[in-house]
């Protein structure tokens, strides 16, 4: 009997149960370092160069140990020679900044948190998803997890259990805990960009609704969170995924969720006095400033003044936190105060100037930074070169991409979150540099 060929949409539809299992099996060292940041953390939220030792890292180390393994055995196809030079540019100017710090071996810890983040993690995923099939799974775990932490979240709002937001304990962290509040707010930010370019890109149907579906519940712990930033990059990214899929639908959708939100914040009164001041606050950034502002401006400044000491390979891995009161202005305050979700009041130090560019700036210099961000949009040319074959997955990676060099203007690495954020440039690395992405799925039939 003749043997039919079609093609099935990248992120529509399930795979056959055996199928799925197959799947699972060999995406399981992603998905567990999806899955293990449920765990708590206790770790908190270093900044730059720090690393927090969560099991969601040991994790991530033995997924880097699997995929040289598998390509050892002969099991897994290497990297192209685009995507090893793609991913594995950062590795040049973070050995350069290094090998020129005043003090090298206190920067041998930094250089292993950075090649993890940004290049070994990254290729790893991109090894290890090897279609379209694959990329849905690590999608749709990706908003498993946004879900989840967004539950717990909200339960925290409801129950006065959260981290302390203006003298209440009411702010949604998730399981990350009062001493990384982005930590929540990433993982949801993210979960929404996926659900947003899947609705997009998808055709009506099943996956479409139940990514709308999903958009809405995400919506609410990400407001709850009270993360200016995280707000700030998703609707510019979720902005991009709808421009890109057209700009009509881009009138509608916006008009859906602005009833949305009035509905949530007007009609239900969901944290609406201060969600309308948090969003307020963004534009006092000169006029009255809160102390986070002007603690953030002042280590951004101060980041600026170590980069002209030493502008080409910075002032060295990890040592933002050593010349900053050398560089900062009595404006700075002795750290940001935390406290609430389970743990007592804390003095967080500011250890980094909470702006990734800067942070690489100063650490790395224009060397550096020009090797890192090229890397990014390097991927994100590549991801969005593809949209053509693939609208859905296109999409997400563009998504997922544009929304984390929007964050990296208010926020740098550190913290358990970090690891996914691996992920996701292991995810959009695979759509954007594996050979063939584009083939399509073959369903066979009698």
């Amino acid at each position: 009997m003749a043997t039919a060929v079609t093609t099935v949409p990248a992120l529509a539809g399930a795979p056959g149960f055996r199928d799925g299992l197959r799947r699972a099996g060999a995406l399981s060292p992603v998905l567990a370092v999806i899955a293990l940041l449920l765990v708590p953390g206790g770790g908190g939220a270093q900044g730059g160069t720090g690393g927090t030792g969560t099991v969601a890292d040991a994790a991530s180390g033995l997924l880097v140990l699997i995929c040289l393994v598998r390509l050892l055995r002969g099991g897994a196809r290497p990297l192209t020679r685009t995507a090893a030079v793609v991913l594995g540019l950062p590795v040049f100017g973070i050995c350069l900044a290094a090998v020129t710090s005043g003090d090298p071996a206190s920067s041998l810890p930094g250089v292993a948190r950075y090649v993890q983040v940004f290049v070994l993690v990254p290729a790893a995923v991109l090894l290890t998803i090897r279609d379209r099939r694959d990329f849905a799974v690590v999608a749709w775990g990706l908003v498993a997890l946004a879900l989840l932490q967004g539950a717990v979240g909200v339960g925290q709002y409801l129950t006065g259990t959260g981290a302390s937001y203006q003298g209440e304990d009411i702010r949604a962290v998730g399981t990350f805990g009062a001493t990384d509040v982005m930590g929540m707010a990433t993982v949801v930010a993210y979960g929404l960009v996926v659900v947003t370019g899947i609705a997009l890109g998808s055709p009506a149907g099943r996956t479409r609704t139940a990514a709308l579906v999903c958009v809405g519940l995400l919506v609410v712990p990400l407001l709850l969170s009270f993360s200016r930033g995280a707000w700030i990059a998703t609707v510019l990214a979720c902005g991009i995924q709808l421009l890109l899929g057209g700009v009509r639908r881009a009138a509608r959708v916006t008009l859906a969720v602005g009833a949305l939100a009035v509905v949530l914040v007007g009609g239900f009164g969901l944290g609406s006095e201060m969600v309308k001041e948090r969003v307020t606050s963004i534009t006092r950034v000169t006029a009255a400033p809160d102390q986070s502002v002007t603690d953030r401006y002042t280590m951004w400044a101060a980041a600026g003044r170590m980069w002209r000491s030493e502008p080409l390979t910075g002032v060295g891995l990890k040592g933002f936190p050593h010349y900053r009161d050398s560089n900062a202005s009595v404006a700075l305050s002795a750290g940001s105060d935390t406290a609430g979700a389970g743990a007592g009041f804390r003095k967080q130090p500011l250890l980094s100037p909470h702006n990734m560019y800067l942070l690489v700036l100063s650490e790395q210099g224009l060397i550096g930074l020009l090797a890192l961000a090229g890397s990014w949009l390097a991927l994100l040319v590549g991801a969005l070169r593809r949209r053509r074959t693939g609208a859905e997955c296109a999409l997400v990676a563009g998504g997922l991409l544009a929304w984390q060099l929007i964050d990296f203007f208010y926020a740098d690495i550190g913290g358990p979150s970090t690891v996914l954020m691996s992920v996701v440039l292991g995810l959009a690395a695979w759509w954007a540099l594996a050979p063939d992405p584009e083939a399509p799925l073959e369903v066979r039939g009698a």
